[in-house]
């Protein structure tokens, strides 16, 4: 947030100046235009929580032989710095109820990916068939693809929130193979 401010106020900063100077200066001149826009919120998403790589190692045919068996999940972390302590509320999409509170942010992800063919609740891979990716929260409820999740309160500083990813086997046939999937998520602040 602090660094978006001083981008913006240099490059006004060389505008005005580059008008200045064009008077003094025979030959070619020109205008920078400079855009941008300054968001407020009440925490920052760690750099390294921002694009990461979420490991899953070798995952075994053996453990996924029936749909609906699941291989051994992997926890992955957002970690947000510099909360402020500042009122935060949102509504759950789910219920509909309020999470509120006078003196900490509040937030939800959304986690966005292809849904599996056979099973739309879990991520699709691209490389092999038969298994899906299935998100979990901190308390073990199943992630809703596109949606908002559970409300989270988050700590004054810095604070971090856990999800896990966990593979799965759909009713595809298996085949087995190298395997990847792309989730993107959306922080949601009100």
């Amino acid at each position: 947030m602090k660094s978006n401010t001083v981008k913006v106020f240099a490059g006004l900063l060389l505008m005005l100046m580059g008008r200045a100077h064009a008077q003094d200066v025979e030959g070619m001149n020109g205008l920078l235009n400079v855009l941008g826009s300054l968001h407020e919120s009440p925490c920052s998403l760690e750099m390294t929580a921002v694009n990461q790589t979420i490991d899953l190692g070798e995952v075994s045919t053996s453990q996924l032989q029936r749909p609906g068996d699941q291989a051994n999940p992997v926890a992955f972390q957002l970690r947000f710095d510099d909360c402020q302590r500042t009122a935060g509320s949102l509504r759950n999409e789910r219920t509909g109820n309020l999470t509120w509170s006078a003196y900490q942010p509040v937030l939800s992800v959304a986690f966005i990916a292809p849904a599996d063919a056979d099973d739309p609740r879990l991520v699709r891979v691209q490389g092999i068939t038969g298994m899906g990716l299935r998100l979990t929260d901190a308390l073990g409820r199943d992630v809703q693809l596109g949606a908002r999740g559970e409300p989270l309160f988050l700590a004054v500083g810095a604070t971090t929130q856990t999800w896990k990813v966990q593979p799965t086997r759909t009713a595809a046939p298996l085949t087995s193979g190298a395997f990847r999937a792309v989730v993107d998520f959306r922080l949601n602040y009100e």
